[in-house]
């Protein structure tokens, strides 16, 4: 058994210490909003929040995070933050297929906690590596900007 912290509570995982975060979220812990899409931390699908860093689950094992703080898609709307991004995204219409959508929200959260006014190029970097087959790009930086306008 590992301890975890998710979302502000402990919780015993009874897994391997080699598993990937993801499958101890979605398999062990029925938390499903975080997804899966390319296992290898290239498309940002499974972004989480490890102490406020946004982290790829598919390769972290979860002997790596015990004793951190993880924070999950579950808990955003009950984050000042968190709530804004949401807010923004469905105002901004940004999820088409929504897939990926989770992990973009995660990274967008964690860039506007660590920069209250990104510039463009503040934004292309935060989101890197987070892929949106539907290619919603514009709307994820205007967003982005509106959600930071409401949290200024």
């Amino acid at each position: 058994m590992i301890t975890l912290n998710v979302n502000g509570k402990d919780v015993q995982v009874d897994a391997d210490p080699s598993t990937p975060v993801l499958w101890a979220l979605r398999d062990n812990l029925n938390m499903t909003g975080t997804k899966f899409g390319c296992g290898m931390a290239l498309c940002g699908a499974c972004t989480i929040h490890i102490d406020g860093n946004p982290t790829r689950a598919c390769i972290t094992p979860i002997s790596a995070v015990a004793g951190q703080k993880i924070t999950t898609i579950e808990a955003m709307a009950g984050d000042a933050v968190g709530k804004a991004v949401q807010d923004a995204w469905v105002k901004h219409d940004v999820p088409q297929c929504g897939y990926c959508q989770s992990g973009q929200v995660m990274s967008a959260t964690a860039l506007l906690r660590t920069n209250k006014a990104p510039s463009d190029a503040d934004i292309d970097s935060a989101m890197a590596g987070n892929i949106c087959r539907c290619g919603t790009y514009q709307r994820i930086r205007a967003a982005i900007k509106d959600a930071a306008k409401t949290i200024a």
